[in-house]
């Protein structure tokens, strides 16, 4: 029988005791068809993997306990009990202190424990995102979907802008103008109703945006990085974007917000990411570019009609965000490595996969189990074709043992930049100095 422990404290106390007791045993001990304890921190998830994990247990006479550490608590507390060679069986992991895990010899090697033909069928960008020093140590389980464009139906309509012109949106900073800001200016209005295209249009009484232009990493600073043919890190984790490229893509965004006025203030969206889904959900904000991650929450809170188009194209092409998440197994227990190499092939398989996506809680990484997750959300009145449909590229997520503070440091001098009181060429510099200073700390 299952149990799951929900919180922080007991999960760790109870992991760490047991190192204490028992010389650095992870917790979940074996039993006649063995035993696993497995952590995540999304109770959605943990709930969903509850009611399909049965049929494993039944299969393979193995016991799984789920535990659920809430995402604040979560990395610190598998960070200390990985120290003290305890913690979870397998575990769900993101880049924070994955390659530190790895190097220092805490992770399972999935290289040794899996064939060529058994990790056939892992998403190649969630492979690449987790291999290190050549290895990966992780098996892929949930991964984003493509960003888009959420519209609302009734403001495009007001404005005379057809759902079928967003299909086709680009943007250049090279152009003087496009695509993306003509259709952008046109769903902008001051309080007298001209948009933003009028010469007599008043940025300071803004009452309807038509775009979220921020500083967001997921939905905006990294695909536009990509989609202009800027990189955000090397291999080894340094931070690149102060290229060129880059800083034509962020001077685009800021130009956005500070010159062409289509986007709320950096003032109220630095310091608050969810500023612009608020104002799309309240009628304010006629395209909000956002990922999966919103997709219940527009359903439950849009009072108006909306549906999905696709991702403005860059001068690159469409280039989403390469996010993954994977299901790790802790090296402390030897004897427990058949175990989790069933469990984690389960999880990265089409019936962890499917178990997940049936609910509509994650975006599968294994192929075979995407279309359930469509398919749940199709029975929600939502087509997510876009979301699901393969971008031009990926540009892969942040990554690296210190990756919390480089993204603080780059954050804090690229807000000022978003402000307009930094400029952009030495902003986005002191931005990736400042990123490149902290991993090196």
């Amino acid at each position: 029988m299952k149990r799951r422990i929900t919180g922080a404290s007991a999960a760790i106390a109870a992991a760490l005791a047991l190192a204490a007791c028992s010389g650095g045993q992870p917790t979940g001990q074996s039993g006649a068809g063995g035993s696993l304890t497995f952590r995540l921190w999304d109770e959605q998830a943990a709930k969903a993997y509850e009611d399909a994990l049965p049929a494993f247990e039944a299969a393979t006479g193995i016991d799984v306990s789920v535990e659920v550490v809430p995402w604040n608590d979560y990395f610190t507390g598998v960070r200390n009990e990985i120290a003290a060679g305890a913690g979870p069986d397998v575990f769900w992991s993101n880049t924070n202190n994955y390659s530190e895990y790895a190097k220092g010899g805490k992770l399972v090697n999935m290289n040794e424990v899996f064939s060529d033909s058994e990790r056939a069928s892992w998403l190649d960008t969630a492979v690449s995102q987790y291999t290190v020093d050549g290895q990966i140590y992780g098996a892929p389980v949930i991964t984003d979907p493509s960003v888009a464009l959420y519209y609302n139906k009734e403001l495009l309509d007001r404005a005379g802008v057809g759902v079928e012109e967003l299909d086709g949106l680009a943007w250049d900073p090279a152009a003087s103008s496009d695509s993306l800001r003509d259709i952008a200016k046109r769903l902008t209005l001051d309080s007298s109703g001209r948009n933003a295209a009028d010469p007599g249009f008043d940025p300071n009484t803004v009452v309807q945006y038509g775009y979220n232009a921020a500083l967001d990493g997921q939905a905006m600073l990294f695909p536009y990085l990509g989609s202009n043919g800027a990189s955000l890190q090397d291999a080894d984790g340094r931070f690149t974007f102060a290229s060129p490229e880059g800083e034509a893509a962020i001077g685009y965004l800021v130009d956005l917000v500070n010159k062409d006025h289509v986007a709320p203030s950096a003032a109220d969206t630095n310091d608050n990411g969810d500023f612009s889904r608020d104002q799309f959900l309240q009628g304010k904000m006629a395209l909000f570019q956002s990922g999966a991650y919103n997709l219940a929450n527009v359903q439950e809170g849009a009072g108006f009609t909306w549906g999905l188009a696709p991702q403005p194209k860059g001068p690159k092409g469409a280039v989403t965000v390469g996010n993954s998440v994977v299901a790790v197994a802790n090296a402390a227990d030897a004897s427990k490595s058949d175990a989790q190499k069933k469990l984690l092939e389960w999880l990265a398989g089409p019936e962890g996969g499917r178990a997940l996506g049936a609910v509509g809680v994650g975006f599968p990484a294994n192929a075979e189990a995407q279309d359930s997750w469509s398919q749940y959300w199709s029975g929600k009145g939502v087509d997510v074709t876009v979301m699901a449909t393969k971008p031009t590229g990926t540009i892969t997520a942040p990554f690296g043992a210190k990756l919390g503070a480089a993204m603080d440091a780059y954050n804090k001098e690229l807000k000022e930049v978003f402000l307009g009181r930094v400029g952009v060429p030495e902003g986005v510099q002191a931005a990736q100095d400042a990123a490149n200073k902290a991993v090196d700390e």
